[in-house]
């Protein structure tokens, strides 16, 4: 039996030998099986077999280092004597490593794109034992131990394995199952320890402050949406409806008196209950990716591969998907992979070294959100994110991921003043590697099923159009412009609206360079801006009225919806995460009224080709007037590709009633008023013209013409359907 020096004895018992398989577990050495085993907690440690029957005492060799021998081939497990307990644990250093050599490999290349089934933790059989394989990328770390209760948090005792080859680690440890705590101790390449790290890969977490990761549970999710996903494409495609509810889960309802959060099961069945009773066609969830300061809302995530605990288990969130899908109603995913906190246990200096961030911070450090940002120009960082994208939509089957904070990505000087930031190589502002990581993103995400938004401010062009034309590949834009320019001019009181009409029609010069979603998001009701209907000028009465307006003139708009959850019923207070929306406010009839009237838009776009099919295309947009500025009135067409049907636009943005107000037409036939956001269903006067047919008096410059009475501060919609048509279409 070959001996160990003392430097390798002192090493291993310290746990900082480089390379501890090579000296503990089973080693063959002269046709005898030579067991060492390193338990510095032991008294003493004695080979047993699975009976319990003794096979060898071993011997003290160093500090908490154990030796003995045993016959070739003899399977044993370690029983260890501490104090007045005794235990009997199989030995993690006689496993072989788990990770296959294709996928050493694709994890060295940075092309790994189920990495998530690789790295971090997962309950696995191995040679007909049950534990949990660990593994981790920690490429300048001196040694990576797992530690959590299992080993009493010490470092020393579960060394993994290194694979210099693409800096991943890893180790099989028996016996732990779901829900065990874990974290990594890591040592930098200076020799320090550096504070537990929390898993980049783990699937679930505990709450702060211990901000371990779980064991994941292995329970497969019997998933029942086949229908939906067969089908998913088109329900968020361009020329479909999409009206989407924004949605802070821990804020929209709580649980009685103790304002307790509703579980994902809960808002399985109230949330998904009242988006389909209101028409919407999508949930949009802000990041349920774990984080650990509720105030970041989840826009700080630390566990980018976990939906947070705080309301309940990630089965019980798929169930949640499910049941979605089950209702007809797509889920999107706000996902963040432009920066992350600095909490210590996160990806921040993860080995001692800038691993997932920049160095230098004047490419890693977020100076408006104290947070770091990722190096997209490190192939590993970049595989962490691409597979990230694809785990919510395989593994959760999440159906658009609306990439947050786009623009911060895009400039190397986002918010940064003059020598605070690093150009380019060729001496610009542009990120390239975020350029090149944004468009493989978006080709993996289309390539299996999903599609992506992007919450992007500036004129960048091209950001949803395809990467094979030059694009970044994202399917939707968000128009901040739009919700900017409206909300601006909403804002001002009635008599001075005349002067900044450009600011309510300018959208309209710009709508198909991309393919828009106008967002009135949680971002326009926080941070002292109030909420939607305090910013409304004039008394209340006028305030509902602008607020219903506004409402049904975004419907008519080309682009698809997105109303944050309290703006559906005009909730008066700005929006805290705090405590629940003021649902009471819905037994005033007012707040009733503005909630009914976005369920009726809801159905009528939903129900009317014209208003969604050509979202994206010029050629569903015409304008009627937009030049009335004196009045204050916008009159617009929106036509369907598949039907011959048209829609009639009108918004008065007066409290002023305006009698016998014409406005020009392209057909004869009768004009069905499909919607009044002043009826009195909606709390309005009621003030309107019902069903109007086109008289042969040209308006306009076209053929035909509308006498109508236009309300106060209100939206009409007319229809006009083929069998209604007494002519022919002016082609003029």
């Amino acid at each position: 039996m070959s001996e160990i020096d003392k430097d390798t004895l002192e090493a291993v018992s310290r746990g900082d030998y480089y390379d501890p398989f090579s000296v503990l577990g089973p080693h063959t050495d002269n046709k005898q099986l030579v067991v060492r085993t390193l338990q510095p907690q032991a008294d003493a440690v004695v080979l047993v077999d699975k009976s319990g029957a003794v096979l060898a005492e071993m011997s003290r060799l160093h500090s908490g280092v154990f030796e003995a021998t045993l016959p070739t081939g003899t399977h044993y497990l370690l029983r260890i004597h501490e104090g007045n307990e005794t235990y009997t644990l199989d030995d993690p250093y006689r496993f072989s490593s788990l990770l296959g050599e294709i996928d050493r490999f694709l994890m060295g290349e940075g092309t790994h794109l189920k990495l998530y089934d690789k790295l971090g933790a997962r309950l696995t059989t191995c040679e007909d034992v049950k534990g949990a394989h660990f593994a981790v990328w920690a490429p300048n770390a001196q040694r990576v131990s797992v530690v959590g209760p299992f080993n009493a948090w010490d470092g020393r005792r579960h060394v993994m394995r290194s694979h210099p080859d693409n800096g991943v680690w890893d180790i099989f440890v028996p016996g732990l199952v779901a829900g065990d705590l874990y974290k990594f101790e890591l040592k930098g390449s200076d020799g320090s320890i550096l504070p537990l790290k929390a898993d980049p890969f783990g699937r679930s977490f505990e709450p702060p402050p211990g901000n371990a990761s779980l064991v994941p549970d292995d329970k497969a999710m019997v998933w029942q949406d086949d229908s939906w996903l067969a089908g998913r494409a088109q329900a968020t495609a361009l020329d479909a409806p999409v009206s989407i509810y924004e949605v802070h889960l821990g804020s929209w309802r709580r649980s009685g008196d103790e304002q307790r959060w509703l579980s994902y099961d809960e808002l399985a069945d109230e949330l998904v209950t009242y988006v389909k009773q209101m028409g919407y066609t999508h949930i949009e969830l802000l990041p349920i990716t774990e984080h650990p300061f509720d105030g970041s809302w989840g826009y700080q995530p630390i566990g980018m591969y976990a939906p947070t605990w705080r309301f309940g288990t990630p089965l019980e969130f798929k169930a949640f998907v499910d049941r979605c899908h089950r209702e007809g109603i797509g889920v999107i995913l706000d996902w963040v992979p432009a920066h992350f906190p600095r909490d210590t246990h996160g990806l921040g200096n993860f080995d001692g070294t800038h691993l997932y961030e920049h160095a230098d911070p004047r490419q890693g450090a977020h100076s408006d959100w104290g947070t770091l940002i990722f190096n997209y120009g490190r192939k590993e960082v970049v595989n962490y994110l691409l597979a990230n994208a694809l785990f919510w939509i395989e593994e959760y089957h999440i159906d658009v991921l609306r990439v947050d904070a786009v623009a911060s990505m895009l400039y190397l000087d986002y918010s940064r003043e003059e020598g605070e930031w690093v150009p380019n190589e060729y001496g610009g502002n542009e990120n390239l590697s975020v350029v090149e990581f944004l468009k493989q993103m978006n080709t993996v995400v289309h390539a299996h099923g999903g599609m992506t938004m992007a919450e992007e401010s500036t004129a960048w062009p091209m950001v949803s159009r395809p990467v094979y034309l030059g694009g970044l590949g994202f399917t939707y834009k968000w128009n901040m412009g739009w919700m900017h320019d409206t909300l601006s001019f909403l804002q001002e009181d009635s008599i001075h609206r005349s002067f900044h009409q450009d600011k309510i029609t300018f959208s309209l010069l710009y709508s198909f360079t991309e393919n828009f979603v106008l967002p009135l998001s949680h971002d326009e009701v926080v941070h002292g801006k109030g909420s939607i209907l305090a910013r409304m000028p004039g008394d209340p009465w006028q305030q509902f009225a602008n607020l219903r307006l506004y409402y049904a003139f975004m419907y008519g708009h080309p682009g698809k919806k997105l109303l944050f959850m309290g703006g559906e019923f005009g909730q008066g207070r700005e929006w805290n995460h705090h405590s629940a929306l003021d649902w009471d406010q819905l037994d005033d009839s007012r707040h009733a009224g503005v909630q009914s009237l976005v369920r009726d838009l809801n159905k009528l776009y939903k129900d009317t080709p014209a208003l969604y099919e050509r979202d994206c295309d010029a050629s569903g947009f015409e304008w009627i007037d937009c030049t009335d500025n004196e009045q204050s009135v916008i009159a617009f067409i929106r036509r369907a590709e598949s039907t011959q049907e048209l829609v009639v636009v009108v918004c008065n943005f007066t409290p002023v009633v305006h009698e016998q107000y014409r406005i020009g037409v392209p057909f004869a036939g009768r004009y069905v008023e499909r919607l009044n956001s002043d009826s009195i269903a909606y709390g309005g006067s009621g003030v309107g013209s019902g069903d109007v047919t086109a008289e042969a008096v040209t308006t306009h410059g076209r053929p035909y013409s509308l006498s109508i009475t236009l309300p106060p501060l209100a939206t009409m919609v007319f229809l006009v359907q083929p069998d209604l048509v007494n002519d022919k279409p002016d082609t003029d």
